[in-house]
C-alpha cells in the first residue's frame, strides 16, 4: 500500500474530524467527579460522611459531595447502579442524615452534542462524495467546475520553443508562419479581402514533430494561446464536453486574438455515427459544439484553432470542411537533409566527436522520425556516460542506431553452438539474397548478436530516399525475406521457428501487392477490402470484405504463387552461391558481426538473379513480346497544342526510405 498517497486522500481528514468531536464531547460532558464502585459510595452513604446527594434518573448515577475530603478520590465522588438496585439506592439516600439534603435529576439534552449528532454523518458523507467526484474529473478546480475547460494557457513564463527550433519539417513551419503573420497583421490581408483561416490540422505519422509545431507557433504567435488534449473533453457525464467546448471558445473570444490548440482530436472528431449500435452520444454532442465553435454564427471571432492527429482518415467530414479546417498540413518524416537538421538541433550542447558526421548518421536511419532521431543521439549520450567517456563517437552512435531498431542487445543469453550455426546462416541467407538481387539496397551490416527479440538480424539501408516502390523491388523484399528461411532448408534439410517473422512480413508484402497495389495479373488493379473500420470492434474485426468467396480464393491463391516464386528464387541464388553463403556464416561464426566493408569484400563475386521480365499484360503475356504502338508524331504535335496537359495525381505510399529492415528471428 502506498502509505504516501493514502496520507493525501480523505480518510486521514475524517479521522482527525471524528477525533476532534469526540474530544470536544468529551471535555463538555467532563464534570470533575470521581467514580467508585456502587459498594463504595452506599458506605459513604451509611458512614455519613456525605452531605450532599443527587440521583440522576436516566443516567442511573448517584453524584455525592463528601464532608471531608477522601485522601484517594476527593470530596465529590459518583457511582452507579442497576435498575433492579435503585430501590435499595434510594432507601440509602433517604436513610442518610445529609446537611443539605438531596434531589432527584433529570438531565436535559445538551444542544451542542445533539446537534453534531445530526450534522457529523451528513458532513463525513458530503466530504466522501465531493472528494468522490473531484477524483473523477482528474483533481479538476472542484466540483462545481465540470463543465469549466481544462486548458492551459501558455504564458511568456512557460518555457518557449520557437521556429529555429523545429527542423525538417520546412513547408509546415511556413504555413505556420503565414498563420502566426494573420494573427500580428490581420489588416494587411483584409486589405485585399482575404480572409483569416478558422482551423489548420496537423497530420502525420506519431513522432514526426506536431506537437512541436504548435508549441511554436505559441512562442512566435505573441497571443494567448490554449492547449488540450482531445480527451480532456469527455467525462463519466452527460453534457461535460459539450460544456468545455463552450467555456473553451468563451475564454479564447474574450482574449481574442488567440489561438487554441487541439492534440490528438480524433478523441472526440470521430466519424458520427461510427460503430456498432450507433456512435457514443457524449463525443458527438462534444464534436457538433466544436462544429458549431468553429463555424458558428459569430464570423468576427479572431480565434484559430490548431488540432493535431495520427488518424485524419477518421475524422468527421464535416470537422475537414473548408471554413472548419481551411488548411490541412502533412508532417511526414523527414528526407535526409531534414533529418540532418534534426540531428543538428538535438545534438546542440552534446560533446560530439570531431570523427562523427552528422549527415552520415542521416543516411543511416532513413525512415527516423523526430522523435526517433532525438532517441537516438539520447542513447548515445547514455552509452558515453556508461562507459565513462567524455566525447560521443560513431561507435556510441551505431550501437544507439541499434538499440532503436531492434533493441538493446541481450549480452546474458548464451545460444549453443547449434543454435548460433543455425543463426549465421540463416542470417547469411537474408544478406546473400539481398546482396543477388537487381533491385535491393546495400547490405550494411549483418550479426548473429542476440538483441530485443531477435537472435540476429541483417541491415538493409536505402542509398537515398525514395517515395514509392516498384513491384521488381517488392519482389526483392519477398526474395529477402525468405533467404534465411531457404538457407535452413538447403543446408540443415529442418527449418526452425525463426523465420515466423520472415513469413509474416512476406505475406503482409504478397497481400498488399494483390489487394491494394494492383500487381496481380488475375485479380487486376482493384482495390480489395475495405479501409476503413468500425470504431468499437476492434483492429482486426472492424474491417469489412467487399468481394466474393471465388475472389477471395483467387486472393489466397496469387499470394500463395507470389510467396512460392521468392521461395524458388531464394533458393536458386543461395545455391548458386553456396561458397559465398559458407564463407559469410563462417565469418559472422567468427566476428559475430560484419559491416558494410566486410561484406564487401564477402560478396565481391556473387552472381547475381537474372532479370525478370516486365510486368505481365492482361493476357498474361509480357510486354516485350507485345507489338509496340505506332503513334504519329503529328498527331501528338496536334494533340498537345488542342489540349491542355492533364496531371494526374498519384497517391502517395508510405515513403520506400523506411527504417531499415527489421530483426529476423
Amino acid at each position: 500500500m502506498n502509505f504516501k498517497k493514502l496520507l493525501r486522500g480523505p480518510l486521514v481528514y475524517i479521522i482527525l474530524a471524528v477525533v476532534a468531536v469526540w474530544i470536544g464531547s468529551s471535555l463538555i460532558t467532563m464534570s470533575g467527579y470521581q467514580q467508585v464502585s456502587t459498594d463504595e459510595g452506599l458506605k459513604f452513604l451509611k458512614d455519613g460522611k456525605v452531605t450532599t446527594a443527587t440521583i440522576v434518573d436516566i443516567d442511573q448515577r448517584v453524584d455525592l459531595t463528601l464532608a471531608q475530603a477522601d485522601a484517594k478520590y476527593g470530596n465529590q465522588v459518583q457511582f452507579f447502579y442497576v435498575a433492579p438496585r435503585g430501590v435499595q439506592v434510594v432507601d440509602a439516600v433517604s436513610a442518610a442524615s445529609l446537611s443539605d439534603g438531596f434531589n432527584d435529576q433529570v438531565p436535559k439534552d445538551n444542544w451542542l452534542l445533539s446537534t453534531l449528532g445530526f450534522l457529523l454523518p451528513i458532513l463525513l458523507i458530503g466530504a466522501f462524495f465531493w472528494w468522490m467526484l473531484s477524483s473523477m474529473q482528474g483533481g479538476g478546480k472542484g466540483v462545481m467546475q465540470f463543465g469549466k475547460s481544462k486548458a492551459k494557457l501558455v504564458t511568456k513564463e512557460t518555457p518557449t520553443v520557437l521556429f529555429t527550433d523545429v527542423a525538417g519539417a520546412d513547408e509546415a513551419v511556413e504555413e505556420l508562419k503565414e498563420i502566426k503573420d494573420f494573427l500580428s497583421e490581420p489588416a494587411r490581408f483584409q486589405a485585399v479581402g482575404a480572409r483569416i483561416p478558422k482551423g489548420v490540422l496537423l497530420y502525420g505519422p506519431p513522432g514526426t514533430g506536431k506537437t512541436l509545431l504548435a508549441r511554436a507557433v505559441a512562442g512566435e504567435a505573441g497571443v494567448p494561446f490554449y492547449a488540450i488534449s482531445g480527451s480532456d473533453f469527455v467525462e463519466m457525464f452527460v453534457g461535460v464536453g459539450a460544456s468545455r467546448v463552450r467555456d473553451l471558445f468563451e475564454q479564447a473570444k474574450q482574449n481574442a486574438p488567440a489561438i487554441i490548440f487541439i492534440d490528438e482530436i480524433d478523441a472526440v472528431g470521430r466519424h458520427r455515427g461510427a460503430g456498432m449500435g450507433g456512435g457514443h452520444d457524449e463525443r458527438e454532442q462534444t464534436l457538433n459544439q466544436m462544429l458549431v465553435e468553429m463555424d458558428g454564427f459569430d464570423v468576427k471571432a479572431n480565434v484559430i484553432m490548431i488540432a493535431a492527429t495520427n488518424r485524419p482518415d477518421i475524422l468527421d467530414p464535416a470537422l475537414l470542411r473548408p471554413g472548419r479546417f481551411d488548411r490541412q498540413i502533412g508532417v511526414d518524416a523527414p528526407d535526409l537533409e531534414g533529418r540532418r537538421k534534426i540531428l543538428e538541433v538535438h545534438g546542440k550542447g552534446k560533446p560530439l566527436a570531431t570523427s562523427v558526421d552528422l549527415e552520415v548518421v542521416a543516411r543511416k536511419t532513413p525512415g527516423f522520425t523526430g522523435a526517433d532521431l532525438a532517441n537516438v543521439l539520447n542513447e548515445a549520450a547514455l552509452l558515453t556516460a556508461r562507459s565513462n567517456a567524455q566525447l560521443i563517437d560513431n561507435r556510441a552512435l551505431d550501437e544507439a542506431i541499434d538499440r532503436v531498431i531492434a533493441g538493446p542487445q541481450r549480452r546474458s543469453r548464451v545460444m549453443r553452438d547449434k543454435e548460433k550455426l543455425i543463426t549465421a546462416y540463416h542470417e547469411g541467407g537474408h544478406a546473400l539474397a539481398a546482396a543477388a538481387m537487381n533491385f535491393t539496397d546495400p547490405v550494411t551490416k549483418v550479426t548473429i548478436l542476440p538483441r530485443g527479440r531477435a537472435l540476429g538480424y541483417t541491415m538493409v539501408l536505402p542509398l537515398e530516399d525514395r517515395y514509392s516502390i516498384t513491384r521488381n523491388e517488392l519482389l526483392d523484399q519477398l526474395t529477402y525475406a525468405m533467404g534465411g528461411r531457404v538457407a535452413e532448408e538447403i543446408v540443415f534439410h529442418d527449418p526452425t521457428t525463426g523465420a515466423s517473422n520472415d513469413i509474416e512480413k512476406a505475406t503482409s508484402i504478397a497481400r498488399k501487392m494483390v489487394t491494394e497495389y494492383g500487381m496481380s495479373a488475375t485479380v487486376g488493379a482493384v482495390k480489395l477490402g475495405g479501409g476503413s473500420g468500425e470504431v468499437f470492434m476492434g483492429r482486426d474485426m472492424g474491417h469489412s470484405r467487399d468481394y466474393s468467396d471465388e475472389l477471395a480464393m483467387s486472393i489466397d491463391t496469387e499470394i500463395r504463387l507470389l510467396i512460392d516464386a521468392a521461395h524458388t528464387e531464394a533458393w536458386k541464388v543461395i545455391n548458386d552461391n553456396r561458397h559465398v553463403l559458407d564463407r559469410l556464416a563462417t565469418e559472422l561464426l567468427e566476428k559475430e558481426t560484419l559491416d558494410h566493408d566486410q561484406l564487401a569484400t564477402i560478396f565481391a563475386d556473387v552472381r547475381k538473379l537474372p532479370q525478370r521480365p516486365q510486368w505481365l499484360s492482361s493476357d498474361m503475356r509480357p510486354v516485350s513480346d507485345l507489338p509496340p504502338v505506332a503513334v504519329p508524331q503529328k498527331a501528338i504535335a496536334k494533340k498537345a497544342v488542342a489540349k491542355k496537359p492533364t496531371v494526374r495525381k498519384v497517391a502517395a505510399k508510405k515513403p520506400v526510405a523506411e527504417k531499415p529492415a527489421a530483426p529476423n528471428a
